[in-house]
């Protein structure tokens, strides 16, 4: 199976068939785990597939990205009391080798009732297309990360972003970008300022590209996992999703406090 087939019948086992032996043959015994809540290797997860199949947790998959040994779903988990909420929204990251998933990565968030912008946290074009453009694309958005969210050089937001459309996914900030200057400057403002310190994975196909960085909102250590959609050489979609030192999620219904360098423990 490819990386990407591998993750999916994973996924699958896991969530939507409960199947135990299956799931057992896709992950590698010594499993990297990082979500903050669940010990590291296979048998925490297998152990946990009959409350899963308990709950009536209904899994539904919107993006699957693959580059390489990375595949990155984006993911809506209903049912999802198990999780630690009804509904979750989540970015999952799966590192494959030897043909088992060996490694994984979650950040998952309740999707309001409303967003700024009327859209939805995963609506929009789902489909991976402009598969020769990948390098381009995935340097695009490296430099928007560097210049504009890491500060490097901010007067350089209109090379990356389209200043007619620009389809804000995150659900705190509206489309456009002014709307999205002026969202920034009242954080700012307001004494909470958004900052990037470091990006540590960047997985792209086509013409979808993630990043997981670090940084801060205001003095809080904070992950970012964000999704862009580029189109003719500017980011058009994009997807903001947030966790900061305290994480309310858990397989086991626990909240784990814990630093944000530990959350992304990530290969660099």
């Amino acid at each position: 199976m490819t990386p990407q087939e591998l993750v999916l019948a994973a996924v699958a086992a896991i969530f939507t068939d409960y199947d135990l032996e299956t799931a057992k043959g896709l992950l590698a015994p010594d499993y990297i785990q990082h979500n903050v809540a669940v010990p590291t290797g296979a048998d925490p997860i297998l152990g946990f597939i009959p409350a899963l199949e308990e709950s009536g947790i209904a899994l539904t998959t919107h993006r699957v990205i693959t580059e390489g040994d990375m595949v990155v779903l984006q993911n809506t988990y209903e049912n999802a009391q198990a999780l630690g909420a009804g509904t979750l929204v989540a970015f999952d990251v799966f590192r494959v080798a030897d043909g088992q998933v060996v490694e994984h990565w979650d950040n998952l968030q309740v999707p309001p009732a409303e967003t700024v912008s009327g859209r939805s946290m995963t609506d929009g074009p789902t489909e991976v297309v402009d598969l020769e453009l990948t390098a381009d694309n995935k340097a695009l958005v490296e430099g928007f990360i560097a210049d504009v969210l890491q500060g490097g050089a901010p007067n350089k937001i209109t090379d990356y972003i389209s200043s007619d459309l620009y389809l804000q996914h995150n659900p705190m900030v509206g489309d456009g970008l002014d709307v999205l200057g002026a969202a920034l400057a009242a954080i700012a403002e307001a004494g909470q300022p958004m900052a990037y310190a470091e990006t540590h994975m960047v997985v792209a196909e086509g013409n979808f590209v993630f990043a997981a960085s670090e940084g801060t909102i205001g003095e809080t250590p904070t992950a970012f996992f964000d999704l862009f959609r580029v189109d003719d050489g500017t980011t058009l979609w994009r997807g903001l999703f947030e966790v900061g030192p305290v994480l309310n999620r858990s397989a086991l219904l626990l909240q784990v406090a814990i630093e944000v360098t530990e959350v992304l423990d990530l290969p660099r």
